[in-house]
């Protein structure tokens, strides 16, 4: 059974690293894609830094789960549940870090953020009309 345990490990750890290496060279595509279409390097650099965070942020969690089956499943102690516990804890603040350069914002404040841009989009219809514009679906 401790076989089965060390072959998901490594199954874990390998499909967390090849996450990374392909979904970065999936990245770059995308932000090509992106580039070649709209020529506007700066949107196409958001569009690499979002892709790569996320993929990143994908890893990150198969290698937790690795590090978890892998604590789960040996002898217990101290010391691999304080190992776990550090790489939980970078991982998160990772992750923290990711979000924020992802969307921008801390996520305590995205709502008052996307709140915000409601009212003042509500703000700068004539009049106080409830006349919809473009294609926004929510009729804002």
């Amino acid at each position: 059974m401790q076989d089965f345990f060390e072959t998901v490990t490594i199954a874990f750890e390998f499909l967390g690293v090849a996450t990374m290496v392909v979904g970065f060279v999936v990245a770059i595509g995308i932000a090509l894609r992106a580039w070649v279409r709209s020529r506007d390097g700066g949107a196409a650099f958001r569009t690499l830094r979002a892709a790569i965070g996320g993929v990143i942020l994908l890893g990150l969690e198969l290698l937790v789960a690795a590090d978890l089956v892998k604590t789960v499943t040996s002898p217990p102690s101290l010391t691999d549940a304080v190992v776990l516990a550090v790489i939980v804890l970078i991982r998160v603040v990772l992750s923290f870090s990711l979000q924020i350069e992802i969307d921008g914002v801390a996520p305590w404040r995205r709502a008052l953020v996307s709140g915000g841009q409601v009212i003042a989009q509500a703000a700068r219809r004539p009049n106080g009309s409830t006349e919809t514009r473009g294609t926004d679906p929510t009729g804002i």
